[in-house]
């Protein structure tokens, strides 16, 4: 059974911890001390930390922590990461009506220390009650929100788990996310030429009517089932009489469908240099795979053993595709088998966030499930 109070308290220090992405070495030094204070017949868990986040200036790396099977059995990873979107500094969590929120002048940061708080609980049930289990493997990964670079830092050979289940899904405790798309970066410099705007500006090419023309003519938003685009960020100019001679631009492309993702940052490309000629400037296009798409398949043994922890709590599995990314994304693509699960938050990455305690406490209740299913 859930400690109801432990993980509810659980869950609010973890909130009260700023964790925004590059900025989680207080909140790994707690999540790690817990770990190691988590008991276990095979001998507890062994924590160590990598140093993915010199790599992209973080002040820490990512935990993974080690415990030995009590049984024989596939070895199985759970994956949480530590980091929140912004704002994300000094939140102030409140429990109203059987579900906690913040004050509305930040994120929560569920997601996904609830995700946090759901293996920690787990691991604390499988302890006390001695459930046997084959090795697990933990990774509480860094940075993940702003392109999982700590999870692309990871050095999975060191991993022995080749299935596994990452804790970072919204909505009720059952979704699972068996399909997710790629994403490439679309990053675009637009070369003008500058002129006085009242004088002369005929001598001037505008870069920013350039961008306009090429965005105007492109398809963005959401381009089929599988396909979604958009221009994120457009930067330049310097002053309101100087027809601007730089343009930089920031978008997306994401499909689960590899040819329809090429296709879609094709024609955004094409659409810039289209109106770069038209207009009379230079278009300098960047496209850079973020993350390639991944499903898994009913039948595979990550979905099997999944299947068969819901059914003993009583959860139905809702099988969900997505047009988001996850640390799960990196995860298939070297070759382990993971799923994303729901953790019950909702409105993620708004001031309007939340997660229902009872929902907190079977996704808990699922994580003890999963550690035990894969023994045989």
């Amino acid at each position: 059974m859930v400690n109801r109070e432990r993980i509810r308290d659980e869950l609010l220090r973890l909130l009260h911890i700023d964790s925004e992405s590059k900025h989680e070495s207080k909140l790994a030094a707690y999540v790690r001390r817990e770990l190691e204070r988590i008991p276990g017949r095979a001998g507890g868990l062994r924590v160590e930390e990598d140093s993915a986040g010199r790599a992209f200036g973080g002040d820490c790396g990512n935990l993974i922590a080690r415990l030995e099977g009590t049984v024989q059995g596939p070895a199985l990873l759970f994956n949480a990461h530590l980091d929140t979107v912004a704002p994300g500094k000094g939140v102030k969590p409140r429990i109203e009506e059987g579900a906690i929120s913040a004050d509305g002048s930040t994120v929560l940061g569920a997601d996904n220390k609830a995700g946090v708080a759901a293996l920690l609980e787990g691991l604390r049930i499988a302890a006390e009650q001695k459930l046997p289990h084959p090795p697990l493997e933990f990774v509480f990964t860094v940075a993940e929100e702003i392109g999982l670079l700590g999870a692309k830092q990871l050095d999975t050979s060191r991993l022995q788990a080749r299935l596994g289940f990452v804790f970072d899904g919204s909505g009720r405790v059952g979704g699972v996310v068996v399909a997710a798309p790629a994403q490439d970066a679309v990053r675009a410099a637009i070369m003008g030429r500058a002129a006085h705007a009242g004088v002369e500006p005929e001598k001037g090419v505008s870069a920013i009517q350039i961008a306009a023309r090429a965005i105007a003519s492109m398809r963005l938003g959401r381009i089929d089932e599988e396909t979604t685009a958009n221009i994120g960020a457009i930067h330049g100019g310097s002053a309101m009489n100087i027809v601007p001679d730089r343009v930089e631009l920031v978008g997306e492309a994401r499909s689960r469908n590899e040819e329809k993702l090429k296709a879609q940052t094709t024609h955004m490309r094409e659409e810039f240099h289209k109106a770069a000629s038209e207009l009379g400037g230079e278009a300098r296009i960047d496209v850079e795979r973020l993350y390639d798409a991944y499903t898994v398949g009913k039948d595979e043994p990550v979905m099997q053993i999944l299947s068969a922890a819901m059914q003993r709590i009583g959860v139905k599995p809702e099988h969900r595709v997505t047009g988001g990314g996850s640390d799960s994304n990196i995860f298939n693509a070297r070759g382990i088998r993971t799923v994303v699960v729901s953790v019950g938050y909702e409105a993620v990455h708004t001031p309007g966030e939340s997660i229902s305690l009872a929902q907190l406490e079977k996704a808990a209740l699922l994580a003890a499930a999963l550690m035990s299913q894969g023994a045989s």
